[in-house]
């Protein structure tokens, strides 16, 4: 007979069995915690270690776009000292004769961090209509990581007294029923040595500009000329009679005023002229002044020509005028005339008031900067400053503090900056677009500012920047 089985459970493992394999659970349990957190905390200190490095890069390129700039700026500084005529402009700077550069060093960003900016500016005397380069390149270097560069190319232009047509301080105003604007170019290739273009139908534009920085209603009144241009004043919007329009040639053919060719937040600086203190005294003037093919420079106190009699200049002719404010420097009236016939140039520099009646002022030249007036008056009451053509009356006038009013009675070509303009009569304004590149002393300006960001940009430059 087989023994009974036994119906008996059996019996559970001893407490402390259960408690060590409770114990070794929450072990293994506390043991993937833990290496969950250090998975965790390592990644995060990978992530926090890889964005202070990179807040460090973007605070290191942030300080070399800077100073990029900043080597820029000292490039346009040294040419704005060398136009105003500092001896000292390029005081530190290494050149070829035809291109310059200079390294300023030791810039401390931190205890460990430096920097250097190279500059380099590859036309250091340039012609008239030629826009110099400044180059400025950066390196910001510390232990343990990657130089950072930033590159910067700044392209220059001289500003120029006569970068618009019409501009004044308190008011322009065209007075008669047939007044047009417009503009051409009188030197399109910029090379003073091919012959300019004179204008006609052909070569008309529709950059003519008329502007003035009044915030007065009276600002500019439009009235019935056209305009083929722009027109900008300090605030107000232009006054525009019924038979007066400000267009394009490409505003569509039933709108007056084109919104786009107006704006009413034009600014502009006048700074005053200084005469000249040179010059050879004359005594009394004669028929002729001047001596064709020479530049001459002479002082006398003013012009009066009456009846028939007439002036004529010949060669590169500057005539400082010495009589003071509130005097008629110039006095043409009857039948006499100025004449500047082609090939000859007059630069005229008058504080006193100017009237030019008569036969008025003729230039027989192509470009109206060869007949220069310069108003010099810095007194309240400015000059008076009145001009009559005989036929087209090409000339540039520039006089902060002149009250100018022109008469002409054919085409009047060049450019006026004054504190207040009136047209008379129904003379057609041509603005001669070559004036924006005129000056060879005025100071320079920033015409494009780009940084180069691709390889094939900075290759450009690139030998520019090595051995030095």
């Amino acid at each position: 007979m087989s023994p009974a089985r036994s119906t008996r459970s059996a019996s559970p493992p001893p407490r402390r069995i259960r408690r060590a394999a409770t114990r070794g659970s929450v072990l293994i349990v506390a043991l993937l915690v833990s290496a969950l957190i250090a998975v965790v905390l390592a990644s995060y200190l990978s992530l926090n270690l890889s964005t202070t490095r990179f807040a460090k890069q973007s605070f290191d390129g942030y300080a070399a776009l800077n100073l990029a700039e900043a080597g820029t700026e000292e490039g346009v500084w040294s040419f704005n000292r060398a136009a105003a005529q500092d001896p000292a402009a390029w005081e530190g700077w290494i050149g070829n004769g035809t291109a310059t550069w200079k390294k300023f060093s030791n810039f401390t960003l931190s205890s460990t961090t430096r920097a250097t900016v190279k500059v380099y500016i590859d036309r250091l005397n340039p012609p008239p209509g030629t826009q110099p380069k400044v180059i400025a390149r950066s390196t910001v270097s510390a232990p343990g990581s990657a130089d950072v560069q930033r590159m910067i190319e700044v392209t220059l232009r001289r500003r120029s007294h006569f970068a618009n047509g019409l501009v004044a301080k308190d008011s322009v105003v065209f007075n008669g029923t047939n007044v047009t604007v417009d503009s051409w170019n009188s030197d399109p290739d910029r090379d003073p040595a091919t012959a300019p273009v004179d204008f006609s139908p052909a070569v008309r534009r529709d950059r003519g500009s008329v502007a003035s920085v009044s915030v007065l209603n009276t600002a500019v009144a439009v009235n019935q000329a056209n305009v083929w241009g722009y027109v900008a004043t300090g605030g107000p919007s232009p006054e525009v009679g019924s038979g007066g329009t400000v267009r394009g040639t490409d505003t569509p053919v039933d709108v007056k005023v084109d919104p786009r060719r107006v704006s009413t937040d034009f600014s502009a600086d006048f700074p005053l002229i200084t005469a000249p203190t040179d010059g050879a005294p004359l005594a009394a003037l004669g028929p002729t002044l001047g001596v064709a093919g020479l530049k001459t420079r002479w002082r006398t106190p003013g012009i009066v020509l009456s009846g028939n009699e007439t002036l004529t200049i010949l060669g590169d002719v500057t005539l400082i005028l010495t009589a003071g404010s509130g005097a008629r420097s110039v006095s043409v009236t009857g039948n006499a005339a100025l004449l500047i016939p082609r090939g000859s140039t007059l630069t005229l520099y008058v504080e006193g008031n100017i009237l030019i009646a008569g036969r008025g002022l003729g230039n027989s030249n192509t470009q109206p900067v060869s007949c220069q007036l310069w108003g010099t008056n810095t007194s309240v009451a400015g000059q008076d400053i009145q001009i009559a053509g005989d036929g087209a009356l090409r000339s540039v006038v520039y006089a902060p503090n002149g009250d100018v009013k022109i008469n002409g009675r054919g085409d009047v070509m060049g450019s006026v900056v004054a504190r207040t303009i009136t047209l008379l009569g129904n003379a057609a304004f041509h603005y001669d677009e070559s004036l924006a590149d005129f000056g060879t002393t005025t100071p320079f300006g920033i015409a494009r500012w780009r940084e180069l960001t691709t390889a094939a940009d900075r290759a450009r430059y690139e030998a520019n920047f090595s051995g030095w």
